[in-house]
């Protein structure tokens, strides 16, 4: 009785065995069917990502010459493998908003110096009205630089640029007023720190108050004409803060996956930076922007007597001031100074 109690348990015991590994088979079984699952997810949702910036940034890859005496020796896909300093040039044109539909000028300049080394971010407004002789359209004279693009493009500006400010830059990004406004609605809106009190197209702005601003609004903080007692310097600071806010939104992958953004965005906007290099400097690049200095260059508002346009008022803007400015984004940049050219003879300015 002993025995066959003995060998009636002895299969009981290897039943009992024979379930509890196929419940560790069958548990990861399912373990790696959900990791599967998981990476397949991760694969679709990096495709979708690889797949709006390259259909974006291929409408909007607009390539220039930069063939410059800053830019020698300068190759943007070298800098960014080597997560070097780059300097950006972000450009505003008066137009695609408020009934404007014609070429336009850029009526905001500014250079980004981006440092992923400091992780800092140096921006300088240019100021639109400031004096230049054009390097290929010297029979204009003495005229306002926001005209370079109107008559010469995003080429004649960036020359021009580095004809008064001796700077190397190593790609570009321009947006019209209609896409700033489409691309800060599409985000979701930004949040800006008034820098005085005014009210303009119906909002009423408080010095020192942050706001929520969806494109409307955030056009009518930039865009005041008059009342500003920093006249249009008061508008390049502006112009800066919306910026500033707009690509600390811009670069998270939330919006790399709206694909109403990067349509917006791509008709208003155009660019020489690749997918890839895009990509690169929003991943490699991302803290610089959490320490940002802002400047400009200033200028003294002058008359001159253009041969083309008659009496016009201009910012005239020093040589020292230049140096300063460029003696600046050189050392965001890395690069050692250089002396920037002299204003000639020919500026002879009317008080």
């Amino acid at each position: 009785m002993e025995n066959n109690r003995e060998s009636n348990n002895q299969p009981i015991h290897r039943h009992h065995h024979h379930r509890h590994h196929h419940r560790r088979r069958k548990f990861w079984r399912v373990f790696w069917i959900i990791v599967a699952v998981i990476i397949v997810i991760g694969l679709f949702v990096c495709g979708m990502i690889y797949k709006n910036l390259r259909d974006t940034t291929q409408n909007m890859y607009t390539p220039v010459a930069k063939q410059t005496k800053s830019n020698r020796g300068r190759n943007l896909d070298n800098l960014l493998a080597q997560k070097k300093p780059i300097n950006i040039l972000l450009l505003g044109t008066d137009t695609g908003a408020m009934e404007r539909h014609w070429k336009g000028r850029t009526d905001t300049i500014m250079m980004m110096a981006i440092n992923p080394e400091k992780d800092s971010t140096t921006i300088v407004s240019i100021p639109r009205d400031s004096n230049a002789i054009f390097p290929n359209f010297p029979q204009y004279g003495v005229t306002k630089i926001n005209s370079a693009y109107t008559l010469g493009g995003v080429s004649e500006t960036i020359k021009t640029l580095d004809k008064y400010y001796s700077v190397p830059i190593d790609g570009y990004i321009m947006i019209n007023m209609g896409g700033l406004k489409k691309a800060i609605d599409q985000v979701g809106g930004i949040e800006v720190t008034s820098p005085l009190t005014f009210d303009n197209m119906g909002y009423h702005f408080v010095k020192g108050q942050t706001y929520h601003m969806n494109g409307k609004k955030a056009l009518a903080f930039a865009q005041l004409r008059h009342g500003d007692p920093r006249q249009d310097y008061g508008r390049q600071d502006r112009d800066r803060r919306i910026i500033m806010a707009l690509l600390k939104k811009s670069v998270s992958p939330t919006t790399l996956l709206n694909t109403d953004f990067l349509n917006s965005i791509s008709d208003e906007m155009q660019t020489d930076l690749t997918m890839n290099q895009m990509y690169k400097i929003g991943m490699d690049y991302r803290k610089a922007t959490a320490n940002v200095t802002q400047d400009h260059a200033q200028g003294e508002s002058k008359q001159t007597q253009n041969p083309k346009f008659g009496t016009m008022e201009i910012e005239v803007i020093s040589q020292q001031e230049r140096q300063r400015v460029s003696d600046k984004l050189r050392a965001a940049l890395g690069l050692p100074d250089v002396k920037v050219a002299a204003n000639k003879a020919s500026y002879v300015m009317n008080r």
